[in-house]
């Protein structure tokens, strides 16, 4: 059998390796986990999966090659006293709970492992066997005020405690849309830290050392605090076809403000011209010159762009292609000048990058970015923070 999950886990395109599934089968050989379905999802998905961003593909997988299992091999033969006597207090009420106690714990556990036994096939209604349709706190498609729903869809009363095929990881899958809970897994692979400015934060070891160096008597040491070194320049592309994914853009800065404490960002439309702004609202009264930013902050930022690229060619290729003003030289001229200050760059695209030959606007943006252009998705993240992190 689990051979077999093995070989599926393969052709759901998980990398799953075989010294992974031999430290798989050492482990349930030396009774790592118990027999529950519960024990075993979570120990496999310890041993098979090493990265957050495959623990959708893997509960798809696993919800598929288990799909309708209701006992376990080996259940009735090894329960653990402390569960038995937990689930069985867990669903009955105070009388019954009374009534059961004056059997002794022994008698208890006879008749509850009787019940296991007799139950040979599939039931339908009731409120004692593992089925469907009924009142048993077990099984699936009835109601229970507080079940447990083994395989089968739920009933739509959403009142199952427990349900190991539910998918808490749909959006870590790197290949869907980024959200606030996983881009900053992917940012923190852009990272060089650095313990710069006053200091304010107690060196503990520093500390311990001193003092022992003191014969006891205590001396403080403090340092700096810890964060991330790195320099970003986010240049973000707001209104017209960028209003679809204002919520993506935002999310990404947030993360990027929460993980960066070098971070400047600017606005654009469509294209970079010889000037950009802070606030979106006033990008008529209040530009700043590319040419200052370019004079300003050093080649040790890395530069980021986040648009969808999609225009008109001319607003790239040709004087006065701007659709705001009359530009005096291309945006292609502008964003070979940002390259050339800033040569570690990327620009992330919403867009979903099956459509990008379609756009040519897409294309020359891409050239000219020399094919750093990445999709904003988890694993399009990555390779843009992988890119950046290169040394140029």
């Amino acid at each position: 059998m689990l051979i077999d999950f093995f070989l599926h886990l393969k052709a759901s395109k998980l990398p799953v390796s075989t010294r992974e599934f031999l430290t798989l089968l050492e482990g349930l050989r030396d009774g790592v986990c118990g027999h529950a379905i519960d024990d075993f999802y979570f120990y496999a998905r310890t041993c098979l999966v090493k990265d957050e961003s495959r623990y959708d593909r893997f509960d798809q997988a696993f919800a598929a090659y288990f799909k309708g299992v209701t006992e376990i091999a080996g259940l009735e033969k090894e329960l653990p006293e402390d569960w038995l006597r937990a689930m069985m207090k867990k669903h009955l009420s105070p009388e019954e709970k009374a009534q059961l106690e004056t059997l002794g714990w022994d008698k208890l556990m006879e008749e509850f492992r009787k019940r296991l036994e007799e139950q040979k096939g599939r039931h339908q209604g009731g409120s004692k066997w593992i089925g469907t349709g009924g009142k048993s706190p077990f099984g699936n498609s009835g109601y229970h005020p507080e079940g447990i729903r083994v395989g089968g869809e739920s009933a739509g009363n959403r009142t199952a405690i427990k349900v190991w095929e539910k998918r808490e990881y749909r959006n870590l899958d790197d290949s869907l849309d980024l959200g606030t809970r996983n881009i900053k897994v992917a940012l923190r692979r852009l990272r060089r830290f650095a313990r710069e400015g006053a200091a304010d934060e107690l060196d503990l070891d520093g500390t311990i050392t001193a003092t022992a160096r003191n014969a006891g008597w205590l001396d403080l040491m403090m340092r700096p605090e810890r964060h991330n070194a790195v320099k970003v320049l986010l240049f973000l592309d707001v209104g017209g076809s960028m209003d679809d994914h204002v919520k993506a853009c935002e999310e990404l800065f947030s993360a990027c403000r929460a993980e960066f404490k070098h971070l400047e960002h600017f606005y654009f439309h469509n294209c970079v011209y010889e000037s950009v702004w802070r606030d979106s609202h006033r990008r008529h009264a209040e530009r700043i010159p590319v040419h200052d930013l370019i004079h300003k902050y050093g080649p040790d930022y890395k530069l980021i762009f986040v648009g969808d690229a999609t225009m008109s060619p001319y607003e790239i290729l040709h004087q006065h292609g701007s659709i705001e003003h009359m530009n005096r030289e291309p945006g292609a001229d502008w964003l070979r000048r940002l390259l050339d200050a800033w040569p570690a760059a990327a620009w992330l695209n919403p867009e979903p990058e099956r459509l990008w030959p379609y756009r040519q606007s897409i294309e020359i943006i891409n050239g000219l970015m020399a094919q750093r252009m990445y999709p904003m998705t988890l694993e399009g993240l990555e390779r843009a923070m992988r890119q950046l992190s290169k040394k140029i």
